[in-house]
């Protein structure tokens, strides 16, 4: 499936800011921006929701935990009972370091896996670039344009009264 986007190039951040202020206000949907950095207060401004993440975070360390707590509580009082120092079969207390240590390691690993599987960032032949620039010293702005493109004008207009330096026309295929 082949989309069309324009793109607007700027050169400093904060002229990029109030463009996507300024666009949205006109009522367009930018499809995303992107840049060599990351830019305070971009996600505000382009009306992106606050991550749900952490609540996965949060599940991913009381499955480690749970898991933890039930591997030692099987393994020591259960599979293999030993009387170590005089201490009882299950004693908590000492379970509390690997049951840390696994809870952080279900959180890295799940976060990980997460992050990857929703922003669609796995090994590929060919890596969608907007603007190789954008990795470099430039902004871009993307706003996909409909079938027949023929928004692009009224949106070259909009781009450049909003202080972009260039506005290009990108075809983009998606594998």
């Amino acid at each position: 499936m082949t989309k069309q986007y324009a793109l607007g190039i700027f050169d400093d951040e904060d002229v990029l800011l109030h463009a996507v202020e300024n666009v949205r206000a006109a009522g367009v949907k930018i499809y995303d921006v992107f840049s060599p950095y990351p830019v305070h207060g971009i996600d505000d401004a382009l009306g992106i929701e606050r991550s749900r993440l952490p609540i996965a975070a949060f599940f991913f360390g009381l499955t480690g935990l749970s898991f933890a707590l039930w591997m030692q509580i099987y393994m020591l009082g259960v599979d293999w009972p030993m009387i170590i120092g005089g201490k009882p079969h299950i004693s908590l207390p000492a379970f509390v370091p690997v049951a840390f240590e696994l809870t952080v390691f279900f959180t890295c690993h799940g976060m990980a896996l997460t992050f990857f599987t929703i922003t669609g960032l796995y090994p590929r032949f060919k890596v969608p670039v907007m603007d190789v620039r954008a990795t470099d010293d430039k902004f871009v702005m993307a706003i996909e344009l409909d079938e027949t493109g023929s928004q692009y004008s009224r949106l070259t207009q909009l781009l450049r009264d909003n202080g972009a330096s260039e506005v290009n026309q990108k075809e983009m295929t998606n594998n």
